[in-house]
Formats: structure tokens, C-alpha cells, sequence
């Protein structure tokens, strides 16, 4: 009945009381009747339609109601994130009706719905995300202790009992539950439920952001007890059933301070010309049991964590960093994928197996770069430079084919925060990108589209690794904007094939802005996530793509190398293991691109954190950067060295019309313009590394 009653309210265009929706639906029973008012009654609860005060129902889209996630501005006003829509709906302060940061609430747009800005109020709190709070507490002389949330979006007055305060003390970083709101807007009573540390403890602040966005620092007690009898050599009996691949020269190339190994490589140059290509990836699926409470914890985490002073990882030490990393001189369980590509890339021929290697080398980036970019052999490395040069071959004639299809290249670059013992930040430099780190690249891509592919064929559940095409509109946005720097582009604003993109790059990378533009343009496309459906990868320009290469660290990977078991090497492809993946594959999917999301938005926090902590030592000192986006309040200027800080318009020494539509600002008396892409010099005005903020004020243009 469920579907019968959201088909009949979605193609009505009316709203329908509980007596027309019985006569649609030929209901004519007490109990049918019943059911009905059941039925209408959870999809209320749920937000999937709404009741309106005439007691009639509607499809909420049909409606001036919209579900989304709230996101609030540190100021008090907020914007509601919804699905359906491109553009946000704005909350000012007072229509906010208690509603928190990464709430999902329901609005009522009461705008105009043909207007380009939407505004709302918030009707309802329909689920409170955000369960646990991360702050400082401080206690009065009474006793009584208030929390300072990290998160200045968050507008909460919570107070603390004595009793409810696990001891703490002033200065602690704690973490807080919720309880009884004292008040009708944002003041509760709550309890402490762990403390971090002190706030001026070696660590805390990072470890504080780690809490924020739930992710696990310590393993449970029955995945200790499951790891401490997992045997930590591979034996004999493990290699029944596996190609045994020990006397091939296999290496691993990772950067200096890798100790979580995932994929080794070997090459072959075949007598006809072709090039054999082996991917050989740690058999994390062999020791992480499905279901198992090492399995369970995995999914849950979903992904390792790359911070500037830490790794939390997804799998515990003793396998991330030893018996499923692929170190050298020891056997190690693998599954390869070894393809045979032509002289023009194109591939020809490939095998998926069981296998066992023992790697001979552990090499890395700077050193494979020294041997390639500068034709210097480090010690050690002699007797694989011919492999290195065959695979160096391979890359760029990969990278080559791939271009041809319409890969994207956004070229866009990566900060480096150095820290010392105590995690200060010494130093912000970008990282380096050479020819190795493009190698590992292109092999890994392959290897992934040849594996994903190979499973699409059979037409089986999977996990694939989906980045859709961009909403003309971004796109037309974006051509928009570059046309008032003066770039026109032609072409067919629909046409939004890869190689429309690459085109549009290619035509702006010779351009002084190219790095802000191609960051703006990648800002512009849809963000890649995992799904149990092929729908391609866009900007690899790949029809069928998956995550392979990387199972100590991702959640997804693992779980195709369980389905690789599964219906390659087990033979298990009946209906009931079908059915079973089909369903589980849902919830995984989707949770692993939750989690990723988490990892990312914490790895970027404490970015921000420790970039704002730096320039905190270099106050009233000059740089140079360029303007990245001009706002209605200033404008933000990117260094070289990545680091973004804010030029209020407050700050800036003349009256500012900002131009919207061109992102500029003019001087009122000056008659200077600032646009993105201008070259200008800066001075430190301001840095807090606990608002993650930093502010410049403008000294002159460079151009």
C-alpha cells in the first residue's frame, strides 16, 4: 500500500484528503481504512509527504517544504542543503528555530520559488546529526562548567553539573552528551563522556578534530584478541590454490615514510612489443574474515586517516604495517591483475589471480624520480633501472591513450605542513609530483577499470567507483565567469563529454590563473562516491571503474577483493548469494562514501587548523599570492604555498562595490579593480589557530 499511495500523491496535482486517497484506492473497509491513516502517519514521520492544515496530504515536492541539512553560518544564520535542488535555501538568525549546524530539517521556502535566492524558516528538526559535542570546559564559582565548542558554527549553551563532568578540569578538551534542553532555543544541560586531554597537550588539538567527526582512535578489545592470534607469516598450506610468483622481480614504490604497502608492480617487454603489466595488491580479504569483528570494525571506519602528524588506520598495525603490507624480502598473499597492452596503450589481453610474491625491493618516489627525471641511479637501485624505464615507457603511453579518451588533468596541486616533535608546523611547501608518483597512477587506474570491468561483464553485485557527469548549469556558471576574465571557449554548452572539459582546460592552462580557474572548475563537477551500480567515472574518462589497489586502507577495495574470491575463485554465483550482495552492497556503499567524506573533511580541518598556527608566527610579515574569490565581505588570497587567508573589506583602504556577476571589487574613490587571478601583495594581519582562521590585508597589485 505504501507504493500504491506515494504513486497516487506524486502524479496528483492536488493535495488529497484521507477519504479521496481511500476512494482512489478502492479502499472500503474499517481495517483498510486503518491502514491507510498507518500508512500516510510513517511517511509523515519519515518527511516524505506533508500534511497540510486543511488535514490533506502532498508529495513534500510538490509543496513549499523541503528536507535538507542545515548549514550554519558562525554569525547565526544558516543555508539548507537540499538533494533536488542547485540552490541552497537561506535561513536567516531569526527564522533558524533552534536548529544547530548538520541538522536535517524541515523548511518552508517563503520566497518566491522563481527567485535565483531562496529564503526559508525552519519548521521542524527532523534528526539531530551531530549526537556527541567537542569543547573546552570552564567552571564558574559555583561549580558549574560551560562548554566553548570548537565548532563556532554550532550555536549551543550547554552546561555541565558538577556531577556530570568526569573531573575535568579548566582547559580540558572534553567530549559532551546532550541532555534536557533548559530552555525553548539552544541551552541544555549535558554530560561529559570522555576528555580528550588538556588543550595545551602535544596532539590535542588534532586529536579534538578527530573526535568531531567520529572517527575511531583505538581498536576494540575482540579485535585485539582476534588480531593476537592471526599468524603473522604466510605458511605453506596458504599457498595451495596460489601462482606462485617469489622468483619474479616485483617491487613496491611508495614515499619515504610508507609503511602500509598495498600494491607492488613488474613489468615484462614482450618479443612482440607489448608490454606486460603486473599489479599485484595485498589479499587483505583473506585475513579480514566477513564478518568478523576485525570485518565489522573496518567497515565502520572505512577508510584510514591521513593527518600531518598521524595515521589513524582503517585496519590495527600489526596487519596494516605487517602481515598484509607488502615489505620487502618476506612472502606476502596477493591478488594480481597482470595485463598485456599494445605499443598504443590499447589493452590486449589481462589474468585475475591468487597469488603469492615476495618483493625485492622497497623503493621510493624520490629515488625512482632521481633515476627518471635526472638519469641518477641510487644505490640499490641498478639492477631494476631497465624495469623502471620499460614501466616509465608504459606510463606515458597509458596517460597518452587515456588523454585520447578525455581524462582530465586538473592539475592542482597538494601543501606539504612540516611539524616538529610536538607537532608545531615548521614549514608549508607543496608536495612533489614526478614521473614515479604518475606511474603508480596510471598502473593502478588500469588495473582498477580491468578488474571492474571484467566483473561488470558477468553482470554480477559490485562495488564501483561512480563520478557522474557535471549539471550543465555549473558548467555554464563557470563559462560565465572565465568569459568577464575575457576567455570565450566555444562550443555546445550541452556537450559535456570529458573531452569537452579537457578542451576547456587545455584552452586556460597557459593562463596566469590557471591554478584558481581549475580548482573553481573542479569545484564545479559532481563529487566521485561509491555505489553498487556502473555509472562511470568522468573525469578518468572511464566507462567502468572500481577500487582495487588500495584494501588496507579502504573499505571498498576490500570488499572487491571479497567479491573477486567470491565468484572468480570460489565459483559462487547462485541466485542467494546474488541476492545477498545485492543488499548489502547498498549499505556499503553508501556508508563508505560517508565515511570518505568524514576522512576528508577532518583532514582538511586540521589543514586549516595548523596553516592558521603557522602564519600565528609570522604576523605583520609580507607575501605575495593571488586573489582565489571575491565575496560581498573581502576577498581570499591563495599563497603560493597554498595557504588561504581572507582580505576583509573592512580592512581594505576605500569604499568596495562588489559585481557579483564578474567577482570584482572596485574602489569607489580609487577606481581599482580586484579580480580573481590578480597577482597582489599581502601583509598578516591576523591568525587563530582556534578559529582556523587567518586574515591579510592588501598592500598593492602585481600585475
Amino acid at each position: 500500500m505504501r507504493e500504491e499511495i506515494l504513486n497516487l500523491l506524486k502524479n496528483s496535482d492536488k493535495a488529497l484528503t484521507v477519504y479521496e486517497i481511500q476512494d482512489f484506492l478502492g479502499v472500503n473497509t474499517v481495517e483498510g481504512t486503518a491502514e491507510v491513516i498507518q500508512v500516510l502517519h510513517e511517511l509523515e514521520e519519515e518527511v516524505v509527504i506533508y500534511h497540510t492544515n486543511k488535514d490533506k496530504y502532498m508529495i513534500l515536492g510538490n509543496s513549499h517544504l523541503r528536507k535538507g541539512v542545515m548549514r550554519a553560518n558562525k554569525k547565526g544564520f544558516g543555508f539548507v542543503e537540499v538533494d533536488t535542488m542547485d540552490d541552497d535555501i537561506y535561513v536567516s538568525q531569526d527564522n533558524m528555530n533552534g536548529a544547530i549546524h548538520d541538522d536535517i530539517v524541515l523548511v518552508e521556502i517563503t520566497s518566491k520559488m522563481t527567485l535565483d535566492h531562496l529564503e526559508g524558516r525552519v519548521l521542524k528538526i527532523i534528526k539531530r546529526q551531530v549526537e556527541r559535542y567537542i569543547g573546552e570546559i570552564t567552571f564558574d564559582k559555583k561549580g558549574k562548567g560551560h562548554i566553548t565548542l570548537d565548532d563556532s558554527k554550532i550555536k549551543l549553551n550547554i552546561e555541565i553539573p558538577k556531577e556530570n563532568s568526569l573531573n575535568a578540569v579548566d582547559g580540558h578538551k572534553v567530549v559532551v552528551e546532550l541532555g534536557r534542553r533548559i530552555n525553548k532555543n539552544t541551552k541544555y544541560e549535558g554530560k561529559v563522556v570522555e576528555i580528550i586531554g588538556h588543550k595545551n597537550d602535544p596532539g590535542v588539538d588534532i586529536l579534538s578534530i578527530i573526535y568531531k567527526y567520529n572517527i575511531n582512535v583505538d581498536f576494540p578489545d575482540d579485535v585485539k584478541e582476534e588480531v593476537s592470534t592471526m599468524p603473522m607469516e604466510v605458511s605453506k598450506e596458504e599457498l595451495v590454490g596460489r601462482r606462485d610468483l617469489r622468483d619474479m622481480e616485483i617491487f613496491t614504490i611508495d614515499g619515504d615514510d610508507t609503511k602500509d604497502i598495498d600494491d607492488a608492480i613488474s613489468i615484462e617487454k614482450l618479443d612482440n612489443g607489448n608490454y606486460k603489466l603486473g599489479v599485484h595488491i595485498a589479499d587483505v580479504s583473506y585475513y579480514v574474515k566477513e564478518g568478523s569483528p576485525l570485518d565489522n570494525e573496518a567497515m565502520e571506519r572505512g577508510t584510514s586517516v591521513y593527518l600531518v602528524d598521524r595515521v589513524i588506520p582503517m585496519l590495527p598495525h600489526e596487519l596494516s604495517n605487517g602481515i598484509c603490507s607488502l615489505n620487502p624480502n618476506v612472502d606476502r598473499l596477493t591478488l594480481s591483475c597482470v595485463m598485456e597492452f599494445d605499443p598504443d596503450g590499447k589493452q590486449v589481453d589481462y589474468e585475475i589471480f591468487q597469488s603469492v610474491i615476495n618483493s625485492k625491493i622497497q623503493m621510493t618516489y624520490k629515488k625512482v624520480n632521481s633515476i627518471l627525471e635526472d638519469n641518477v641511479v641510487p644505490e640499490g637501485y641498478e639492477p631494476y633501472e631497465e624495469s623502471l624505464r620499460n614501466m616509465a615507457e608504459l606510463a606515458k603511453i597509458l596517460r597518452k591513450y587515456k588523454v585520447k579518451r578525455g581524462y582530465i588533468d586538473f592539475g592542482v596541486d597538494e601543501a606539504k605542513i612540516l611539524v616538529d616533535e610536538d607537532c608545531k608546523p615548521t614549514d608549508v611547501i607543496l608536495r612533489d609530483r614526478g614521473v614515479g608518483e604518475n606511474l603508480i597512477e596510471d598502473f593502478m587506474i588500469a588495473a582498477n577499470e580491468c578488474v571492474a570491468t571484467h566483473i561488470n561483464f558477468m553482470n554480477l553485485p559490485f562495488v564501483y567507483r561512480v563520478h557522474e557527469v557535471p549539471k550543465e548549469e555549473k558548467i555554464r556558471s563557470f563559462l560565465g565567469f572565465i568569459s568577464t576574465l575575457g576567455y570565450n571557449v566555444a562550443g555546445d554548452i550541452k556537450d559535456t563529454r570529458p573531452t569537452t572539459m579537457q578542451r576547456l582546460l587545455d584552452h586556460l592552462r597557459d593562463k596566469k590563473e590557471f591554478k584558481i580557474l581549475s580548482s573553481l572548475l573542479l569545484r564545479s563537477m559532481q563529487k566521485a562516491v561509491y555505489k553498487p551500480e556502473n555509472l562511470g567515472h568522468y573525469g578518468l574518462a572511464s566507462p567502468c571503474y572500481t577500487h582495487f589497489t588500495s584494501p588496507i586502507r579502504r573499505y571498498p577495495d576490500t570488499t572487491v577483493h571479497r567479491l573477486l574470491h567470491t565468484y572468480l575463485f570460489d565459483n559462487k554465483m547462485d541466485m542467494g548469494t546474488v541476492k545477498k550482495w545485492e543488499e548489502k552492497l547498498v549499505y556499503i556503499t553508501e556508508h563508505s562514501s560517508s565515511r570518505e567524506r568524514a576522512a576528508v573533511d577532518c583532514e582538511r580541518e586540521v589543514e586549516d587548523m595548523k596553516f592558521a598556527e603557522y602564519m600565528e608566527n609570522h604576523i605583520g610579515e609580507e607575501f605575495e599570492g593571488m586573489i582565489s574569490s571575491v565575496t560581498s565581505f573581502g576577498m581570499f588570497v591563495e599563497l603560493d604555498n597554498l595557504i588561504e587567508g581572507l582580505v576583509p573589506l573592512r580592512e581594505m583602504k576605500d569604499f568596495f562595490h562588489y559585481d557579483e556577476d564578474r567577482m570584482t571589487l572596485t574602489g569607489e574613490r580609487t577606481n581599482i579593480v580586484y579580480r580573481v587571478g590578480d597577482r597582489v601583495q599581502v601583509r598578516v594581519l591576523r591568525a587563530s589557530k582556534e578559529e582556523k582562521t587567518i586574515d591579510f590585508e592588501v598592500l598593492k597589485k602585481l600585475d
